[in-house]
């Protein structure tokens, strides 16, 4: 065994040791009752938070919110049998705030409804776990932060890769120096996504589709902007960038210590799926840093990538090696002629350990591994993005008044003005 093999094994295995730790004290703390939860949005994603809450252990899920029936009732049938009680079901977030002995809140909505509820949970006094991206816009996200401020609660975002091995170590070897200075990054995941058709048809029966779209634009109901598939929609999941990209932008933040970017440049279009989404198929971003470059790289579309095992992740160039990492997986490529690449891999279940460091972090009344401020300032980065590319122009940002410098156009894309009756809730 190499001695990088050797600090990555020994490294690896303190961490899972760590985060299985982690899991049975938030099971087995001497806290007495089990802590209430409560889930607002219960489809795909909703429910792995769910089955990940309990298997953290230590909870009861006591209430659900969504706005398709058949959601509600079989979430509710699974809770009910991996908890042995069945949780109370509401279509209205603001009944399920009432529930009586609640304490916390998983929202797993689309973005466009994290604003709202959430604001109102900070307004009882309750901790929250709230998934990515923070808000649909940037000013949502400040109120957010302002009312989580205000309530003093206990916030973790969804960010739960800050939790993957293969990023937690990476990071932790770059800290030590071993890769000498990162002089650049690129981060970037290209994949092939599912297509439905895009043609209006009738909402199913079961949902409610002008209370899911919500303060967004009532736009026509079709498979292509539905359950599952509103992530590449700009009006809701704003595009790959956004809905997933931005776990690698928050990693390699992370990682290397960043703040906000000064100025952000967005260059690409729909070229192969116009027609089926409304958000960008290829796409380059340059975050600016501090005069460090941060660069994403997307394409959504093609047969095969050249290598497949590079297709999601970050580069991290440094003087004296360049690092690749992933979720479970991080590669050293030192310097010299004919290098060869020292792989290092472990498995962890990141989802269950974030929720994991969320109910402990409850128990104890600090702060998680991801707060609200960190899940802004990721957030913030790719809507930047969003906005350069939406506008076609390179954006100034003043991190400490939160403006966009010199371009009135961008800074009207900072706040989306909601539909009638809901009503944004930053003031200025």
């Amino acid at each position: 065994m190499t001695t990088l093999q050797r600090r990555s094994f020994l490294g690896t295995t303190a961490a899972a040791a760590a985060f299985t730790a982690l899991r049975s004290q938030a099971a087995d703390s001497p806290a007495a009752p089990p802590l209430k939860l409560g889930l607002i949005g219960c489809g795909w994603w909703g429910l792995i938070d769910a089955r990940a809450a309990l298997k953290a252990g230590g909870v009861e899920i006591i209430a659900l919110c969504d706005v398709d029936s058949d959601h509600l009732a079989k979430a509710a049938d699974e809770i009910d049998k991996l908890q042995g009680s069945r949780p109370k079901i509401f279509k209205a977030y603001e009944e399920l705030l009432d529930a009586e002995g609640l304490k916390a809140v998983i929202i797993a909505t689309p973005p466009q409804w994290h604003a709202l509820p959430f604001i109102a949970a900070c307004s009882k006094g309750l901790d929250i776990y709230c998934e990515k991206p923070l808000a649909y816009d940037i000013r949502e996200g400040r109120a957010m932060v302002d009312a989580a401020r205000k309530a003093g609660n206990i916030v973790q975002i969804g960010f739960q890769r800050r939790h993957a091995t293969g990023f937690a170590n990476a990071r932790k070897y770059i800290q030590e120096g071993k890769a000498g200075r990162i002089i650049s990054a690129e981060a970037q995941i290209h994949y092939t996504p599912a297509t439905p058709d895009p043609s209006p048809v009738d909402p199913p029966a079961s949902l409610d589709w002008n209370q899911w779209c919500g303060p967004a634009p009532l736009i026509p109901y079709s498979p292509a902007v539905g359950h599952m598939n509103w992530r590449l929609e700009k009006t809701t999941g704003q595009g790959h960038l956004v809905d997933w990209g931005v776990h690698l932008i928050d990693n390699a933040r992370w990682i290397l210590g960043l703040g906000a970017p000064s100025a952000v440049t967005a260059a690409g279009g729909l070229h192969h799926l116009k027609g089926k989404i409304t958000t960008p198929d290829l796409l380059t971003v340059h975050f600016e840093f501090d005069n460090f470059p941060l660069t994403w790289h997307q394409r959504i579309w093609g047969a095969q990538d050249f290598d497949p095992s590079t297709s999601n992740g970050i580069f991290l160039y440094g003087e004296k090696e360049t690092v690749f990492c992933t979720d479970n997986k991080w590669i050293v490529m030192p310097r010299g002629r004919d290098p060869k690449p020292q792989v290092q891999e472990s498995m962890n279940d990141s989802s269950a350990d974030h929720l994991a460091d969320f109910l402990l972090a409850v128990r104890e009344r600090r702060q998680p591994a991801c707060r609200i401020e960190e899940g802004f300032l990721s957030t913030t980065a790719v809507k930047l993005a969003m906005i350069s590319y939406d506008t076609g122009s390179r954006i100034a940002w003043d991190a400490k008044s939160e403006q966009i410098s010199g371009n009135p156009e961008a800074s009207k894309l900072l706040k989306r003005e909601y539909r009638a009756p809901w009503k944004h809730p930053f003031q200025g």
